[in-house]
């Protein structure tokens, strides 16, 4: 058996190729490393930008070059940010002060 290292979080997301979390229900969008430490230290830097985030690195069997057998979450996964849609502003950033 072959394998390969995976990042899941606490909901059951797994880290995903494009930079986001995936449900797990298409392997080939789920980000693989050969080796653990390369997984633990993404998962590090992941836990630094996200103090929320409990994270898991595990090793799943591989089918070809995808990760194959992976629990689908049950969690709808969150919406990544859309850097087309304004900032929240702060209240000393407003025309009028309140």
């Amino acid at each position: 058996m072959s394998g390969t290292f995976v990042i899941r979080n606490q909901l059951g997301h797994y880290w995903g190729k494009s930079g986001a979390w995936v449900s797990g229900s298409r392997a080939g969008q789920v980000s693989c490393w050969a080796h653990r430490d390369e997984a633990i230290n993404t998962l590090f830097e992941l836990g630094s930008k996200d103090t929320e985030l409990r994270g898991e690195v595990f090793e799943a069997e591989t089918d070809g070059a995808n990760p194959k057998n992976l629990e689908i979450s049950e969690h709808p996964v969150p919406k990544a940010e859309d850097p087309t849609e304004p900032a929240e502003t702060l209240e000393n950033q407003r025309d009028t002060p309140t």
